[in-house]
Parts: structure tokens; sequence; C-alpha cells
């Protein structure tokens, strides 16, 4: 059986491109094995978090700027590679059949190909807020975190076209008020959806499916049955 330390002699790391989100991590080829996890403790500016790899390796992992990580890979004292993380992105690095990702958070995952247990997954990433222009010209953020679409974590954040939050709204709080208009989270089976009420101009309804941002459905006064008014208040 091949020895699984590694000599400065190795063949020096082939550093993909930072790829944003996760996705990086799929390009593993199914079968690897997960051997050693990442760094624990957030990575602070200066001194670098030591993370020994799968192989026997180690990568000293340093924090560059906001949002920017990099991680020097040396077996011995012979630097093979940096791998560099910015902007929320993940890169990645293999050698023989050691592979290396270097997460946005600063985080380290190493594994070696051909074991018995299953690569790691990749973890889910957060879809960005759905941003929609109402009728009455404020500004409503639709947002959930991967965990929780469909779960009861969908929420909406209304606020003026200059920013100035006026408010939030989910599903355990799903209506609220704020100058005659009324606006509303209602779970339509397994989708929800967000729905904005004109009340000081009769009634009027826009009904925008909540994952897209798109408007699904609109009523006008006495044109058939339209959204209820809601009891909250913002502000």
């Amino acid at each position: 059986m091949r020895s699984t330390r590694r000599t400065p002699r190795r063949t020096t790391l082939r550093t993909a491109a930072v790829v944003v989100g996760a996705a990086a991590v799929l390009a593993v080829p199914v079968g690897s094995a997960f051997a050693d996890s990442s760094a624990g403790a957030p990575v602070a500016p200066g001194a670098p978090v030591v993370v020994r790899l799968a192989d026997g390796a180690v990568a000293k992992v340093y924090k560059t700027g906001p949002n920017r990580f990099e991680a020097d890979i040396f077996a011995g004292s012979t630097k093979l590679d940096t791998l560099v993380s910015r902007g929320g992105g993940v890169a990645y690095g293999r050698s023989d059949g050691l592979r290396v990702v270097l997460q946005p958070n600063g985080g380290v995952t190493s594994w070696m190909e051909g074991g018995e247990k299953s690569r790691p997954k990749p973890k889910a990433v957060a879809p960005a807020p759905v941003r929609v222009v109402m009728p009455d010209g404020r500004i409503a953020k639709l947002a959930a975190d991967s965990s929780t679409v469909g779960a009861g974590g969908e929420r909406a954040v209304i606020s003026l076209p200059d920013g100035e939050v006026l408010g939030a709204i989910d599903l355990r709080h799903p209506s609220a008020v704020h100058d005659g208009w009324t606006y509303k989270l209602v779970r339509d089976g397994e989708r929800v959806k967000f729905v904005v009420i004109d009340g000081r101009g009769g009634g009027s309804s826009w009904v925008y499916d909540f994952g897209s941002g798109k408007l699904v459905e609109t009523y006008g006064v006495g044109a058939g049955a339209r959204a209820g008014a809601g009891s909250g208040g913002l502000r």
C-alpha cells in the first residue's frame, strides 16, 4: 500500500480558480474519502491558523483582507502552493490523491481519494434576497436561508426607496400595515406568496411569488376574491 506521507519532491498542488459559492467541491470525483476537517476557530489577521492535512502536510491559513483568506500548503519545509479565497469564493487544490479546499470563512478541508468514507458534502448556499418594487413605491426584500425555504423561514423586509427599513414580517407574524397599505406573507400549499393591499385606494391587491418575486396575481376592487387586510403595524 502506498504511504500517505509526502516528501519535498511531491508534485506541486494544482490550484483551481476561485469559484463563487460551494460548487467547487463538486469537482472532486465520487468515492473520495474525507480525512481532516477545517480549522475550527475563526482566522484573525496576523498569526496563521495551522491545519494538518489528510496526508500529513499542513496548511497555514491567513486572513489577508475583508472576505479574503490565503492558505500556504507545506510538505515539511517545502511550500507546495497557495490557495486564495476572496469575495465569498471557494479555492481548491489537488496533488496525487490529496484534495484541499479553502472555504470562504478560512476553514480548510482535506481528504484522500479512494477511501471507504464519502467525500464531504458542500454546505447549502443561501439564495440571494429577491427585491420587489411595490405599487406604493416602497421596496420589499424577500429572503430565507436554504434550509428554511418552504419550512416557515421566509421573511419580507419592507423599506423606503432610500434604504430606510420600516419593518419586517415572517410566517409567525405574517401581516403588517403602514400608511394604509397592508403587507402579508400567505402560505398556498407548498408555496409562499407575498401580498400587497392598497387599503386607501379601495382594496386592490398584488400577489408575488416569494421565491422569484414575480407578480403572479392582481385583484381590483369588486373583481372577485382578494387578499384580506392584516392587523399588525410597521414601526
